[in-house]
């Protein structure tokens, strides 16, 4: 695609975009980019036009019918960009809830969040919205690639259309790059290319301000916020990312919000989540020879005026604010003094003379010094030369030593210590200031870092210190400190401690248990805590906790100043000591109500892991929990965010936690669950226990039995459901139990008299009161080494039917049971139950039928069917070439199925079949159905039922015959019959000699009389029966007369 470009003359956003309005008017592109002042300010101009656009609507060329203003700069995924039209546009809520119902079945599916696409019929939406008018659309991008519009549902931006769109990159970040190429090549479907350059400071520090207005406009927590003070914050910013040197290791940019406080722009108290924000919004990505030549054009004559000087650079006086120096000799670049206006000043050595000695006199007139940072510098540790700065707020020191051997005095007055909110010491071994005496002089302390000094033990020294202290890191220590102290003590009086960083201590073997007092704890991070023996409190970690790491690797190379765990590029690649032993073998973070965010890695001893209770979203073996080979226990109980197990719902690595034994599961919430224990029985290599509301989380388990090979080496008893009444294996085991035949107690009670028919009620399980010895055979409800249960109140069940739920009890489940759930089949399509054995189904008003077809059954054992309200079949289209159709099924019990017409398709034999049961199914012609296509030799011979010994049928109105053709039934024992008006035929059975007792059988006189037989030879004769025991309640019909006189 040709594409032009032009450089535009602009000195401020308002020219900006009156030469973009001119292009719009003249030009015929319809797609248009435009770069900024180099990279810097574009998003602000594209703003500025979405403002003041609607009101040209005078011009022809720029009178639109709707302007569509998109920032997506933050937009993770394309969907999301979809979604931001979407809500642009105000589409219909039901087009919104389509993106976050795809986003949340996404999040179960374990689909990363950079890989979530646009959705079809969103986009049909959006282009039926737009294809009939005239807009334009300002677009900017915040991922790395130009977007083809057309696949959100935009229609397309054509010379023959009316549309146009203008649009530019944009991160999170300000930009700036000195070479426009680099943009121009990413661009595929642009065919007009905008461009100007920074000319003057002025211009620059304008833009910069509606840079900062911009970010107060999209955060609605800033409102009201002053955009110059976000704009002080910028060229704060910018100042530390010119003055950092690799040199110094001192992550300065990371301490950005301290030294945004510490310096003055803003206040301590400011709401916390504006600074966040800030923080996030405030980065800069320049080219930095380009931000080299800004430097020396502009920061004299920015407002504050700040000045970096590097190598030889020679100091020229002046006011400034902001002072860097990187010096490699002891003059400090011509500086004798710190000017008085300046707030912060930062001053590393390096070369061959450092560390270096302060010169006599810098901090002289430093009244007003906010931020103070040192490398590599020497100094009196008694009496350091900013002790009588008593407007330092913040104190960097880093690899210093001490110039003075001599004692100081005691009664010289610290007076730098009675503000300071934020001590940063770094390898330096100042005893002077980590003395209790000079600590309890910090009162407005808020952080502590103390990196390669001491160790984890000093927290004991700051027992009854820095009432106010929120972040607290003691890492890396090179010592071991020997103390009085209780160290268990340590933190009872940190109630406000946000974060907690201990990295590195690698002596510490347990955590204080005074830990659980601190309410106000966030983040806790133990990375390279070797000898740790457990992450277990007593009374457990505080429920505030959102973030933990405990990385076997090591220490990352830079924390970070928000509660966020270090970014991937700052742990290290892989463990620095593989015959390191990290000793932690059980961590707890059990009642963490908060944890969202979780980081675990080389931990080869780690056994168990407990995150019940927690706000975990997708539990990650690939990211968060990365290499614990011995893993073997795995709590989730409580945990009613979870939505995936990764990468157990994606095939992959199946030795991921190759030693994993037990697993479970509880994502409801509110309710206390026991804790299962493994088996002592038998031995398995897995057992999962799982209680879930939502179906969608069997992906995550179908996965996990894929991972695990040969199943018959698992357990797993698995409850899809939010009833509280399961609280253990054991309750949810006899809660089954209990409710087999209770549904037909009951419904029996109200429905006939107590005393009329006690010895029918003996056959559905009433407890008569004239035969209490008389019972209903049960069928067997012990749950099986594979159980499922769908129940009540759960979620997403008939879609994951079709997924991965029926999957899981296709291949792998033994026993199931289906109750209260409005499902219109419990196994789709071309599934075959191939491992099932027991299946139970209850009070499923849609279900119908209760297999589908092509299904085979080879293991059914028994199966239970009781009050489905329309369901007709229960297997729906016989399918007689399978001949091993429910070849094992022994007992089949139907009740209270009102609709009911057919059971099971015949086929040549039900080999295993034992037992009988149907109960009230007024609709049922036939338990045993023919296929139209069934094999000529079941016709005339019939279908065996070899090992058939009971059969009771009860209020089958219809009923015509138990099977469609002869039924052959050699072992049958006896036969209970009532309320089957339409039977007229019995199975055939075999002749017994006079020594064998016959076939009992209790049945109505009139049923009985009206039955048809063929006859002794074929097995079908009242003779081969008892006498037939009919009801001891039997009343003949009355004659129909008047009752009335």
């Amino acid at each position: 695609m040709s594409r032009h470009s032009l450089k535009i003359y602009a000195t401020d956003v308002d020219e900006a975009r009156e030469h973009i309005f001119q292009c719009v008017r003249r030009m015929p592109h319809k797609a248009i980019y435009f770069d900024g002042w180099n990279g810097f300010g574009a998003s602000v101009v594209l703003r500025s036009i979405a403002e003041v656009l609607p009101s040209r609507r005078t011009t022809p060329e720029l009178c639109f019918d709707r302007v569509i203003y998109i920032d997506c700069s933050e937009c993770k995924n394309r969907r999301a960009i979809q979604r931001a039209i979407a809500e642009e546009l105000k589409l219909d809520s039901s087009v919104v809830g389509i993106l976050d119902r795809q986003d949340e079945d996404d999040d179960f599916g374990g689909v990363d969040t950079g890989s979530r696409y646009e959705i079809d019929t969103v986009g049909q939406v959006i282009y039926q919205a737009l294809k009939n008018s005239k807009f334009m659309m300002i677009f900017i991008n915040g991922s790395d690639d130009e977007v083809d519009m057309g696949a959100f549902g935009i229609p397309p931006f054509t010379k023959f259309s009316n549309n146009t769109m203008i649009w530019t990159f944009k991160r999170s970040f300000l930009t700036m790059h000195r070479h426009q190429y680099e943009i121009e090549d990413k661009l595929r479907h642009t065919t007009f290319f905008l461009y100007s350059i920074l000319v003057t400071s002025s211009q620059f520090q304008a833009i910069l301000g509606e840079e900062a207005a911009t970010i107060v406009a999209r955060n609605p927590s800033m409102l009201g916020i002053d955009p110059t003070m976000v704009m002080e914050c910028c060229l704060y910013k910018l100042f530390l990312h010119c003055n950092f040197h690799p040199a110094t290791r001192f992550d300065w940019v990371a301490h950005a919000s301290n030294y945004w406080i510490c310096d003055r722009i803003m206040q301590w108290d400011i709401a916390r989540d504006i600074i966040h924000a800030l923080h996030r919004e405030i980065n800069w990505k320049c080219d930095s020879s380009l931000l080299d030549d800004v430097l020396q054009k502009f920061m004299k004559q920015l407002s504050p005026p700040f000045l970096v000087l590097k190598d030889d650079d020679v100091y020229e006086e002046g006011t400034y604010h902001w002072i860097s120096v990187t010096s490699r000799n002891t003059k400090v670049c011509g500086l004798q003094t710190i000017p008085a206006d300046t707030s912060s000043f930062f001053l590393a050595f390096e070369g061959p003379y450092y560390p270096s000695t302060l010169q006599n006199g810098l901090f002289e007139h430093a009244s007003k010094l906010g931020v103070l940072v040192l490398y590599c510098s020497v100094f009196n540790f008694a009496s350091p030369p900013f002790l009588k700065c008593h407007s330092l707020r913040f104190l960097g020191v880093d690899r210093c030593e001490d110039g003075n051997t001599d004692e100081g005095e005691d009664h010289i007055d610290w007076a730098c210590l009675y503000r300071l909110q934020v001590l940063d010491l770094r390898y330096t071994d100042w005893n002077e200031i980590l003395s209790q005496e000079r600590m309890v002089l910090m009162t407005d302390i808020r952080e502590l870092n103390i990196e390669g000094v001491d160790c984890w033990q000093y927290a004991a020294h700051l027992q009854g210190c820095l009432p106010n202290l929120q972040r607290l890191r003691i890492i890396k220590p090179r010592c071991k400190r020997q103390i009085s102290k209780d160290v268990d003590n340590s933190f009872v009086d940190k109630t406000r401690m946000e974060i907690l960083d201990l990295s590195g201590n690698s002596d510490m073997k347990i955590l204080p248990r005074s830990l659980a007092k601190a309410g106000s704890l966030q983040m806790l991070v133990l990375d390279g805590c070797d000898e740790l023996e457990k992450v277990v409190l007593p009374d457990g970690l505080p429920p505030s906790l959102n973030t933990f790491s405990f990385d076997g690797y090591g220490p990352a190379s830079q924390w970070t100043q928000t509660i966020e765990l270090p970014p991937n590029h700052c742990r290290l690649p892989t463990a620095v000591d593989n015959e390191k032993d990290i000793s932690v073998s059980k961590i707890s973070l059990a009642g963490c109500t908060q944890l969202e965010n979780l980081f675990l890695r080389g931990l080869p001893n780690l056994v168990e892991l407990d995150l019940s209770g927690t706000a975990i979203k997708v539990l990650d073996f690939e990211t968060m929990v990365v290499h614990v080979p011995r893993l073997k226990r795995l709590f989730l109980i409580g945990c009613v965010h979870l939505h995936a197990i990764k990468p157990w719902c994606k095939r992959g690595n199946s030795e991921m936690l190759p030693n994993l034994e037990l697993l479970c599961i509880d994502t409801r919430a509110g309710i206390g669950c026991s804790r299962p224990s493994i088996n002592k029985n038998k031995s398995f290599s897995l057992q999962v226990h799982a209680v879930v509301e939502d179906a969608r989380l069997a992906r995550s388990l179908e996965f996990l039995m894929d991972f695990m090979g040969d199943c018959e080496d698992v357990y797993f008893n698995i409850h899809i459901n939010s009833s509280p009444m399961y609280a253990g294996v054991s309750q949810l085991e006899a809660s089954c139990k209990g409710k087999i035949g209770a549904s037909d107690q009951v419904s029996m009670q109200q429905l006939v008299p107590a005393g009329c028919y006690d010895d029918v009620l003996s056959m559905v399980g009433d407890p008569p009161i004239s035969a209490p010895t008389q019972t209903f055979t049960q069928p067997p409800t012990v749950m099986l080494d594979r159980h499922i249960e769908i129940a009540q109140g759960s979620r997403c069940v008939e879609s994951e039917l079709d997924g991965c739920l029926g999957q899981l009890i296709d291949y792998f489940t033994e026993s199931l049971h289906v109750h209260d759930v409005s499902v219109s089949a419990i196994m789709p399509e071309l599934h075959w139950g191939r491992a099932l054995k027991h299946c139970c189904v209850e009070r499923c008003p849609k279900l119908d039928p209760v297999f589908p077809s092509y299904s085979a059954f080879d293991s059914l054992e028994t199966l239970w069917v009781s009050d489905l309200l329309i369901a007709r079949w229960i297997c729906s289209k016989p399918i007689s070439r399978y001949r091993s159709l429910f070849r094992n099924l022994q007992h089949l019990h139907v009740s209270s199925c009102p609709s009911l017409q057919f059971g099971l398709p015949a086929m040549f034999s039900f080999p295993s079949l034992e037992t009988l049961h149907i109960i009230h199914c007024g609709d049922l012609k036939h338990v045993f159905i023919l296929d139209e296509k069934c094999p000529e030799e079941i016709a005339a011979y019939g279908v065996a039922f070899p090992k058939l010994r009971t059969i009771y049928l009860h209020n089958l109105l219809k009923l015509q015959q138990i099977c469609q053709v002869k039924m052959v039934a050699p072992a049958l024992e006896s036969i209970k019959i009532r309320g089957c008006s339409g039977l007229r035929r019995l199975p055939a059975v075999a002749a017994r000699s006079q020594l064998e007792k016959k076939r009992t059988i209790e049945i109505e006189k009139d049923i009985w009389d009206a039955l048809e037989w063929d006859g002794v030879e074929a097995g079908h004769h009242p003779c081969l029966f008892e006498a037939p025991v009919h009801s001891s309640y039997y009343k003949k019909k009355l004659p129909r007369v008047s009752v009335l006189r």
